[in-house]
This record gives C-alpha cells, sequence and structure tokens, in this order.
C-alpha cells in the first residue's frame, strides 16, 4: 500500500456568472477570478465544486481528499505499481490544470509489505523530485510501515503527560472540582480518545498496559 500526502493551502477559483434577462435586456456574461483562502465560509462548498473531477480511474487506486491534504492509496499486487504510478501522475497533471501546486517537501510515501521476502521499490518522484518513504501522520495518527499501533500509542501518551502538569497547577490552585473535571475531559482525556476505534483493537497487551 503506498500512500502520498500533498498540500494546498488556497486555491484560485475562476466563476462564470450565467446572463441575466429582464424583460427584453439581457446581461452579458463575466468571469471573476478570485483565491480562497481556507478560513473563508464558502470554502468547503467551493473545494467540493473546484475538486469534483478529481477522482480515481483505477479500481485499485483510491484517492482522498481533504482540504489541505489529497491521499492517494494503491494496492499493489504481484509487483505490479503501474495503475498506482499512473494515478499519481494523473493527479500531479490534474493540479498543473487546475493551477493548484503540489508541497513536494511535505509529500511522503508509506510502503506496508507483508511478503516474507520484500523486494525493492523503486522510489517515486513528483516534480522531478524524489519522494521520501517514511512513517507518516494520517489525520493525526502515526502510521509506522508495519501497521503496528506502539509509536502511534508513545506519541498519544507523551502528549497527555505534558498536559498534565496543566492539570496539578489547577488543583494545587484550589479549583473547583467540577472544573478540574472539565478540564481533564476535554484537555487530556480527548486526547487519550483520540481516533481510539482505529488502534485500539488493534493494539498489543503492552501497549495497552
Amino acid at each position: 500500500m503506498h500512500m502520498q500526502d500533498t498540500d494546498r493551502q488556497e486555491v484560485s477559483v475562476s466563476v462564470a456568472a450565467s446572463p441575466v434577462r429582464l424583460g427584453d435586456t439581457t446581461s452579458s456574461t463575466r468571469t471573476t477570478s478570485t483565491v480562497v483562502h481556507q478560513v473563508c465560509g464558502l470554502s468547503p462548498l467551493l473545494f467540493s465544486l473546484y475538486t469534483n473531477n478529481c477522482t480515481s480511474t483505477h479500481p485499485v487506486v483510491k484517492l482522498v481528499k481533504f482540504a489541505d491534504d489529497t491521499t492517494v492509496i494503491g494496492l499493489i499486487k504481484d509487483g505490479n505499481e503501474s495503475a498506482y504510478r499512473q494515478e499519481v501522475e494523473w493527479l500531479e497533471l490534474w493540479c498543473v490544470r487546475h493551477n493548484l501546486e503540489l508541497n513536494t517537501l511535505k509529500t511522503v510515501e508509506i510502503i506496508v509489505d507483508f511478503r516474507r521476502h520484500p523486494s525493492p521499490h523503486l522510489p517515486l518522484t513528483l516534480s522531478n523530485c524524489p519522494v521520501s518513504a517514511v512513517e507518516t501522520k494520517f489525520l493525526g495518527i502515526r502510521v509506522s510501515e508495519d501497521l503496528k499501533w506502539e509509536i502511534n500509542i508513545n506519541s498519544i501518551l507523551k502528549k497527555a503527560q505534558q498536559r498534565t502538569y496543566f492539570l496539578r497547577l489547577l488543583r494545587m490552585h484550589g479549583l473547583p472540582q467540577e472544573l478540574v473535571r472539565q478540564f481533564y475531559t476535554a484537555v487530556i482525556e480527548s486526547v487519550l480518545c483520540s481516533s481510539i476505534t482505529v488502534w485500539f483493537g488493534a493494539a498489543t497487551k503492552k501497549d495497552k498496559l
């Protein structure tokens, strides 16, 4: 399985206004161009419309789109990576045609290979730049090449432990118990339970301890 992560900060959108008829008078068509930032209220709708035709053309390759990331997931059978690599090339071409710039510095690839004797994989290139094959973050979850959750769990625990310092400070200053409980639920428990339905069932007994 291959995963590619790209970054988009803003989108340049061209909108063609349809003619309006009022009695015997018909207005002319006017095209306006603007840049839509992520914080704009219309951004989700315009993003969906703008990327509507950015879809996978192969059944073994999935293309998942988010507001600032695009992920290409390919299932490789019998060492045949042609569908996956063609999909990456098509995505790059689509971005060029739609005035989107792929951030190659933030693009990574993760390869999960369960074969007993895996063969070397050819490096993936994007805009003539090699893509790093490393463990990556996917929607806040750390994914490793062996699909084990030790790295992700350790990251969650480290973040939660750092926030317990503020919990101790609140208790030391006599904050009411109910407010301390609310702080724990919002700031610490939310971290410990982040995407727990994804990783907890596959975690080892050591990880759960």
